[in-house]
This record gives C-alpha cells, sequence and structure tokens, in this order.
C-alpha cells in the first residue's frame, strides 16, 4: 500500500471528532517529514469515519481509516492502529490525539529523537513542555497521575501518562499487545511500564500540552478509576519482578 517511504505512521484514536479532523490531516500531511496517517474510528455517530475516507480515497498511499463496530476503548485502537502499521512495514509508528491537544509542530522533533531512543514522548513535564488553557483541576489531576504511576512503577519518564509518542518498530514487535489488560486511558501507563521493562530507552521531546479546541472531553470518572486500579496491579507486578528484558539494541540512524 506504502509507495513512498514515511518517516512515521501516526495513529489518530477518534469517537466524534468532526470538527477537528479534517484540519489535522491536513497539517499532518503538510509536514516536513512524510508522515503516513491511520485513523482508527470508533463509528462516530457524527461522521469522523465518512470524512476520513474522502481524505483516503485522495491520498491513499498516505492515509486510512481502520473503521470499528463501536467505543471499544482507547487501548484496543491503539492496538489495532499498531497492528495496522506494522502490517504494512512502518518503522516508527506514533499515536496522538485528535483534538489539537497534541499539535503535530512537534512530532518532527520526535522523529529526530528516535534515531537516538526507541521510545519518544511528547511531554509536558520536561524543561520547554507546558499546559495551555487547561483548568487547575485538569492540571491537578495529571500531574497527581504522574507522581504516582512514577512512583508506584518506577517509571524514569517524566511524562508518562501521555499519549503523544512515537514507539521504533521493534519496541511493539518486543510487546504482547494482545496480553495487554488495559483498555482506557491506563493503557499508556501499561504500555509505557511494558516498554521500561523490557529495556527500551526512553526519551522525551518538549511540548505545549493544549486543551481541546473543539468538541468535548473524553476522560470520565471511570477511566480514573480504571487507571487506579491498573496502577495497582503493574506495581504488584514490578513487586514479583521476572519481566522479560531485552539487551541494548543498537539504534540505525535511517
Amino acid at each position: 500500500m506504502v509507495n513512498q517511504k514515511m518517516d512515521a505512521h501516526v495513529i489518530v484514536p477518534t469517537y466524534n471528532e468532526a470538527d477537528n479532523i479534517d484540519e489535522l490531516i491536513s497539517q499532518l500531511l503538510a509536514l516536513p517529514n512524510p508522515v503516513g496517517v491511520i485513523v482508527v474510528d470508533d463509528n462516530s455517530p457524527d461522521g469522523t469515519g465518512d470524512k476520513v475516507d474522502i481524505w483516503a480515497e485522495k491520498h491513499p498511499h498516505q492515509v486510512q481509516c481502520v473503521h470499528r463496530a463501536g467505543k471499544l476503548g482507547l487501548g484496543t485502537a491503539y492496538i489495532a492502529g499498531f497492528k495496522r502499521a506494522l502490517e504494512i512495514g512502518a518503522d516508527r509508528i506514533m499515536t496522538m490525539d485528535a483534538d489539537f491537544s497534541h499539535h503535530p509542530k512537534y512530532i518532527p522533533d520526535m522523529i529526530q529523537l528516535s534515531k537516538q531512543k526507541h521510545v519518544v514522548i511528547g511531554s509536558r513535564y520536561v524543561p520547554g513542555g507546558g499546559a495551555k488553557n487547561c483548568t487547575w483541576k485538569r492540571i491537578m489531576l495529571s500531574k497527581g497521575a504522574n507522581l504516582v504511576a512514577r512512583w508506584s512503577l518506577g517509571l524514569q519518564a517524566r511524562d508518562a501518562t501521555a499519549g503523544f509518542r512515537l514507539y521504533r518498530r521493534e519496541v511493539l514487535e518486543s510487546i504482547p499487545l494482545d496480553n495487554i489488560f488495559s483498555s482506557g486511558y491506563s493503557f499508556l501507563v501499561e504500555m509505557l511500564f511494558l516498554c521500561q521493562r523490557r529495556g527500551w530507552q526512553v526519551g522525551e521531546v518538549p511540548i505545549i500540552f493544549e486543551d481541546r479546541r473543539k468538541g468535548t472531553t473524553k476522560i470520565s470518572k471511570n477511566e480514573v478509576i480504571k487507571a487506579q486500579y491498573t496502577v495497582a496491579r503493574l506495581f504488584f507486578r514490578r513487586l514479583r519482578g521476572g519481566e522479560p528484558r531485552r539487551p541494548t539494541v543498537p539504534v540505525s540512524q535511517h
């Protein structure tokens, strides 16, 4: 399917993002780095998936849509995107939100850092990073979740809950994706836990996280409870030890 060599393939899970998706895809395709776009749409009633199909018709070698029957969880959407990207031979696979809280302008820097690191995070909590237009409750929730996840699980990344990430192909191939238990936003914490426990090198690029421009937030109280359960479950897994670790793999410079 892919003729032009892409620097990365960007996975964008969507549910009712019709207000944002056209502008997002337009900006992704305009980046100085050629990227492929894989939208995983959960049968959005507002026609998000239909809009992506129009883009796919115009740009068949760069844009595609994975249509799912309904809302099946953020984690499973990422996995569906990972599998599609691996299937078409992607070397670098990214994840980002559709609401411009993760701005495409940071992608070139993340791709550049991936030449030295196996996993790259678009981070709010490294020098130069931050948040914009977020309520104090949102900021405190994020910082609190990061503090708990890092302390409980020994995660070294400053922004352990970020969904703006780049994984090199060998990282995803080393993880049993179908065995990941978490399905919501806590999937992000579990993925980072699995990456670090396998010895993959993690780097961070500073970004300014901006609260969504249009639409409504998808984070619910139920997601917060699930995240707490995930951290507790992984904490006891960490105590048991025995995680498979891989030796440091030389990183190619292409």
